[in-house]
This record gives structure tokens, sequence and C-alpha cells, in this order.
């Protein structure tokens, strides 16, 4: 280990050499160790720093010294002090021995200073071991620059008491973090506590133990208080799931007798041919397998696929049993189609009498047709429920127009021949100055008369002289809604 510098006369104790020059180690421009320095008495003579050395000596150098007897001694401000004896080699082997104890704590000192730059780490250990190593400097068993050791150590406490202080001020923020963070955690464990998610809120307490290990500690007492509350939410939770899922056994064994007399019923009505009432016993056996619960995992599946089989059974033999019926039924579509075809083509307007008793007779022909496929039962009976509709909309219309008197039906009888004539003689390209007076003269008569011409607007009638009676009001015949036989 190289030395540090010193003066040849008086060395400055605890002075380091720029680079700390290690113990032991020849200095760069220095005489060897164990050979007598420049300016100073030979081995024997007087030590530098005016030290008497004592008695014949075997070794030397500019830290300490082995005597002729083997005792080895180590040059310090105060003087020598004893540090051992060598006797198992030569003198040279034993200086060297005690110069590699001297390295070794001068290495430890190095450790802690890195320690300290570098952050990790509390710096009171490093404070502590700082002065541990200061206060074994004076008995330490070692040759080399021993009060240069003692200036870093002392150095290093300084520097240390200030790492201290903001180390413990944020030890002290990092614990006081970990209260809200791990008071938080408590609290959101208890409202898991509570809840009936068994699965979801199951995992995230398992998680929370997890969560706990990666947070700063605080306080003993606090810690203990929080993680408490963490352990009872959890084990209220555990216990309510366990009443839980061991009412819903019960509960799901209960379901299970309930879906097997569900599935016996459903199983004994596949082979039905009933369609109309079994159809509706299935809906209804359907809705009482939905509120009988949930049976055991191990047979509600099974259990389900039975059920579904004989429902299926049943609606897929009704099925086709309503194919082959509607096979049938088509030559009586074919009819209706026809009968429905005539019924399209009335023309109520050239005579309403008529069209009704065509229309009576079309629906006794329409029922005694039977039955249709079910894919065109709705599309026929709409179409003709239409046609009866015109009809009836054309017979209501024709009761509720008042009464026409003699004279205004002689009147409508002249217009419509006068309007014959006219529509002749503008055919055949002949004078019809004549027949359009005539024409107009009687329209007037009849507007006067309270009726109107056939594609001629209404008039309103003239109101009757002042003074003269209003003629009685006639009772109007009722007439009764026709509607479809059904």
């Amino acid at each position: 280990m190289t030395q540090g510098e010193v003066k040849q006369s008086t060395p400055e104790a605890g002075t380091p050499e720029a680079g700390t020059p290690e113990a032991g180690t020849p200095e760069a421009g220095t005489p060897e160790a164990g050979t007598p320095e420049a300016g100073t008495p030979e081995a024997g003579g007087t030590e530098a720093g005016g030290t008497e050395l004592s008695g014949p000596e075997a070794a030397r150098d500019r830290w300490g010294r082995v005597d002729a007897e083997g005792t080895v001694f180590v040059v310090t401000p105060e003087g020598e002090r004893s540090v051992g004896s060598w006797k198992a080699g030569a003198p040279e082997e034993g200086l060297a021995h005690f110069a590699r104890r001297y390295e070794q704590l001068s290495t430890e000192m190095t450790l802690l200073e890195q320690r300290l730059r570098s952050g990790v780490g509390d710096p009171a250990q490093v404070a502590a071991s700082a002065r541990r190593l200061k206060d074994g400097l004076p008995t330490a068993a070692a040759v080399g620059d021993l009060s240069a050791l003692e200036l870093r150590a002392e150095a290093l406490l300084e520097r240390t008491a200030a790492a201290v202080q903001a180390h413990q001020a944020a030890r002290a923020e990092s614990r006081a973090q970990a209260v809200v963070a791990k008071t938080a955690l408590a609290e959101e464990a208890e409202r898991l506590g509570a809840s009936s998610d068994w699965k979801g809120a199951g995992e995230r307490l398992r998680a929370l133990g997890e969560d706990w290990k990666r947070m700063e500690r605080a306080d003993r007492k606090t810690d203990d208080e929080l993680w408490g509350r963490v352990a009872a939410a959890r084990k209220r939770f555990t216990e309510r799931r366990t009443t839980h899922f061991a009412a819903l056994g019960t509960q799901r064994e209960v379901s299970k007798e309930r879906k097997e007399r569900i599935l016996r019923q459903a199983e004994e009505l596949q082979g039905s041919t009933d369609w109309k009432l079994t159809a509706e016993r299935y809906k209804q056996l359907m809705s009482e397998w939905k509120t009988a619960g949930r049976a055991p995992h191990d047979v509600e599946d099974a259990l389900w696929m039975r059920f579904k089989a004989a429902q299926d059974t049943f609606f897929s033999t009704r099925s086709a049993a309503f194919s082959a019926q509607d096979e049938q039924l088509r030559g009586n579509q074919t009819v209706k189609e026809q009968i429905l075809a005539e019924a399209e083509r009335l023309d109520v307007g050239k005579g309403l009498e008529s069209a009704k008793r065509e229309m009576r007779a079309l629906q006794e022909r329409w029922e005694a047709a039977g039955k249709v496929p079910r894919d065109a039962l709705r599309t026929l009976e709409g179409r003709m429920q239409a046609v009866e509709e015109r009809v009836r909309e054309a017979a209501g219309a024709r009761s509720s127009a008042p009464p026409e008197s003699p004279f205004a039906a002689r009147l409508r009888e002249k217009v419509e021949e006068l309007e014959g004539k006219l529509g002749k003689a503008e055919a055949a390209g002949r004078p019809t100055e004549e027949l359009q007076a005539a024409l107009s003269t009687q329209r007037e008569w009849l507007a006067q008369a309270g009726g109107s011409s056939r594609g001629a607007a209404p008039t309103a009638t003239p109101p009757p002289p002042a003074g003269a009676a209003r003629p009685p009001k006639k009772d109007r015949p009722r007439t009764t809604a026709w509607v479809r036989a059904e």
C-alpha cells in the first residue's frame, strides 16, 4: 500500500498524498521501504520527526519497524507503539504483514465513503461503522499512516451527520405515505369483506397481501393495527363465502329435485298428439324450469339436455304433422284464391244491392272451401277482409243519405236522359246547344229540389220563404251494419 507523503524531518500526521497512496508501498520519488530515507538517520538512529529509536533493529520503513527480537512497532505522531511480534520469517515479511492489515482498514474506509456518496442504505449505519473504525485505530495492529486514516474517519463522520438528518426526514415522509397507502388498503379490504362478488372480491383480497408486502413499513404499532384490519376483513369474507356456498349447495339439491320432476313430465308428454294442449303445457314447464334454480354443476347440463330433447321430439313431430296437413290443404287454398279474385272484382258503384248479394254468395263459398295451409292463411284472410270492408263502407254511406222526393227522382231521371242524349250528339258531331240549355235548366230545378245530378257539382238548396211552414222531419230509416257471418 502506498504511504502518504511526509516531510523528511517531521511527517505530517494524517495528511495523505493526493491519490491516497497505499501503506507499505514505496512512494514514487521516495526511498524504497526498509531503506533509510534521504535526510533521515540510518537504522538505529533518530526516526523522522525526531523520535528516538532505541535498540538494534532488523527491518524498518517510514511507518514502522521490526526490532532484533521480532517486536513490530508503528510510528504515530505520539511516538512508537508496539502492534505485535513477528518470528515466523524475515523481518521484512513481518512489516508487509502488518501493512496489509492497514490496507484492509483503508479499504473498509473507502467502501464506507463510496456507500455514503451513493445514497444507498442508512447513513446512520455508515456513521456507526466509521466510528467503530476510528475508535479502533489507537489500538489497531497495523503498520501505516494511521493518523491519515483517522482524519478520513472524522471527515466521513461529519458528512454522515447531515446525511443522517436528511435520511431520517425522508424516512419519516416515506412512513407517513406508507400509513396513508396502508390505510386505504385496509379500507378496501373492509369493503371487499362485505361484498358478495365471491370470485372477484376473493381474488382481490388475496392480492392485497402481496400489495402490503411491497409497501414501505410504517411504525410497528400502526403496521400491526392496519394489518389486523386487513386480516379481519379477509377472515370475515371467507366465513361469509363458506356460509353462502353451504346454503347454495342445499338449495341446488332442492333445485335438482324440482327439475327432475319437471323432466319426468316433459318426457311423458313428448309422444302426445294433442298439439295445442301439449304445446301450452311445455311452455308452462319451461317457465317452471327457469324458476326452479340451478342444480349442482355435475348434473345441471345433463338435466337440461334431457329436457330439451323431450321438447324437440314433440315439436318436431308436430311440425311434421302440420306440414303433411298443409299439403293436403293446398287444394282449398286454390279454391279460396279463385273466390277472392271474384270478390276483388266486385264494383259497388254499379249497384250496391247486387254487390251485397254477390258478396254473400262468395262468403258462403269461402266458408265451404274449408281450411288453408298456415303459411297462406293470414294473407288470404287479410285480402278477403279488405273486400268486405269496402262493401261495408259503401252500405254505410248509402244508409246515411237522406231519402229523395218523387219530384226530385223524376228530375234526376230527366237529367240522366239529357246527359245521355248530349253524349251521343257530341259523339256524332251534331249540334248540342239546345240539349245543353235544356240540361242546364233541369239541373237547376234538381238542385232546387234538393238533389244532384251525376257528374254535376251539388248546388245548395235555397232557403224557404219567410213565414213558410217547415216540412216535418221524417224518421231516417236505420240500416243495420252488414258484416260477414263468421
